[in-house]
């Protein structure tokens, strides 16, 4: 696959900084999204995480109305919705009105995991009861009122506003069988959460096309993958992003869900023997290197996963790194404005 035919896309999770506030992070989302547009991303998704103070997207739902109010062309969506902490209704209905503000330009991606701990996720879904059958059925539901197919025994059920439209729906899945699976029987897209499970092979979308069943959105099979890119101008500034990210997900491993600080607080650390194994486990979620080195990397990942969009996360300390790993990014596989779109 030619380097040049891949869409990316970037999923963002407002992330407080040391020092930082929620609303500059939210204020850091919504300049980015901005630029994704200018730049000639595809997509820009949010995602769901509770409990925590490094993360401010907690709400991808109320946020996407801003993100899409403030672009015109790039599509808006969640990545993901976590599905077993709401009602399916509910989230059909906010996902209506938000294709009815915005017409073809919605998608909503779900996910299974908690988005934080247990604890919150009951809290915010009492029902909750963490069953793979239940997510299966909560899928089949939104599957369902998006197309004015369900009903209870005292007559047919409509999730409102009866928009023309429907959003783009899309599964997560970071492992074998699940979640890809289910994406396959209701002919669904299918993210490969690689930015999670380093692990997850191109057996996924073997599996998904092998099992997937053609729909109305879907007539054919669609698989992107989800990774963490850091691209900067040198190999040195990609390693201080890199290092900075291993060391941060050493953390959270350890129950440390703190807002990430400066490199230079980090710079003298030495990872020890036991650390290095981990960061060898975690090394498939990231890519890092020069624009260069980084496009070599994702167009591999691409062509032995058979996709062709890349969704790229990026968390970082500051802001302006974020943002330079975006564009060059874009430079590097050529990404044109939607102005200079044919």
């Amino acid at each position: 696959m030619a380097a040049r035919s891949l869409r990316l896309s970037i999923l963002d999770q407002s992330i407080v900084r040391q020092g930082g506030t929620a609303t500059q992070a939210i204020a850091e989302t919504i300049e980015t999204v901005r630029l994704a547009e200018q730049l000639g991303y595809h997509r820009f998704w949010v995602s769901e995480h509770h409990n925590s103070t490094m993360i401010a997207g907690s709400t991808p739902e109320v946020l996407m109305v801003k993100l899409a109010d403030e672009t015109r062309t790039i599509r808006i969506g969640s990545g993901g919705i976590m599905l077993p902490n709401h009602s399916a209704l509910k989230v059909a209905e906010n996902f209506r009105m938000l294709e009815t503000l915005f017409p073809g330009r919605i998608d909503l991606g779900t996910g299974r995991a908690p988005g934080g701990d247990r604890i919150t996720s009951s809290l915010l879904n009492p029902s909750n009861r963490f069953r793979e059958e239940d997510y299966r059925e909560q899928l089949e539901h939104l599957y369902a009122y998006f197309r004015d197919e369900a009903g209870t025994e005292y007559g047919r059920l409509l999730a409102v506003p009866q928009s023309p439209g429907i959003p783009q729906q899309w599964v997560l899945s970071s492992s074998a069988g699940g979640s890809s699976t289910l994406a396959a029987q209701l002919g669904l897209g299918l993210v490969i959460a690689r930015f999670i499970n380093g692990h997850a092979g191109p057996e996924l979308t073997e599996q998904y096309r092998k099992q997937f069943r053609p729909s109305d959105q879907f007539p054919e099979p669609q698989a992107m993958l989800g990774i963490t890119v850091f691209c900067a101008d040198t190999e040195e500034k990609a390693n201080q992003l890199r290092k900075l990210s291993d060391y941060t997900l050493l953390m959270f491993e350890r129950g440390r869900f703190e807002p990430i600080g400066p490199y230079e607080a980090i710079a003298n650390y030495q990872f020890s023997a036991e650390e290095q194994l981990r960061l060898e486990h975690n090394r498939g979620r990231i890519v890092s290197g020069t624009p260069g080195q980084v496009k070599q990397q994702l167009t591999a990942l691409a062509d032995a996963y058979g996709i062709d969009e890349i969704i790229v996360s990026t968390m970082t300390y500051a802001q302006q790194d974020r943002l330079r790993s975006f564009t060059l990014l874009a430079e590097a596989f050529g990404l044109t404005p939607p102005e200079s779109q044919s």
